[in-house]
């Protein structure tokens, strides 16, 4: 069976572009069960309830939420009941199991969510990192099966020396007479 969860994408890119994905495998229905245990609630609801999560960063699409409602609500741990022209969602006791059964992994959830909200805030990068993030993407790809051990150490060592410069911050700019 397909996970619904695997497919998150950022919203707000050109259509056929893909993002770093917001949810690991499985995520999302935990995630989503969480928040129908507190409350149910529309498909809509949730979208907006996990988009406030993302401080309005990241919105998942109804394209990922009804189908993953649909997998709960086949796997007898959220029911839908008609309400006007929508369907309410609650747990069902099925689902409260589960969630217990799964507490140690829905804190992994609210875990990652922070780390993906740090993540989406960091995609404001100007125009040019995101060029030459690309061009060392490709230099990457266009390596791959030439991949000797002397030349897997060389290209982790570069790549591994440019995180840690980066992580450091700007560099201190160079005085032409350090005795001045």
């Amino acid at each position: 069976m397909r996970d619904h969860g695997t497919h998150d994408l950022f919203e707000r890119r050109p259509r056929g572009e893909r993002g770093p994905r917001v949810f690991a495998p499985g995520d999302l229905k935990l995630l989503m069960l969480s928040m129908l245990a507190e409350q149910p609630g529309h498909g809509y609801d949730l979208i907006r309830q996990i988009e406030n999560l993302f401080d309005g960063s990241y919105s998942p699409s109804p394209g990922v939420i009804y189908p993953t409602l649909n997998f709960l609500e086949e796997a007898e741990l959220i029911s839908g009941q008609v309400h006007g022209s929508k369907r309410l969602y609650a747990i069902t006791a099925a689902g409260r199991s589960a969630l217990v059964d799964q507490a140690v992994a829905l804190d992994g959830v609210r875990m990652r969510i922070e780390v993906s909200k740090r993540a989406l805030r960091g995609h404001d990068r100007p125009p040019e990192i995101h060029e030459a993030v690309g061009n060392l993407r490709h230099a990457l790809h266009m390596h791959s099966g030439r991949w000797t051990p002397e030349e897997i150490e060389r290209v982790r060592h570069l790549l591994n020396d440019t995180a840690k410069a980066i992580a450091c911050g700007p560099a201190e700019p160079v005085r032409e007479n350090p005795h001045e």
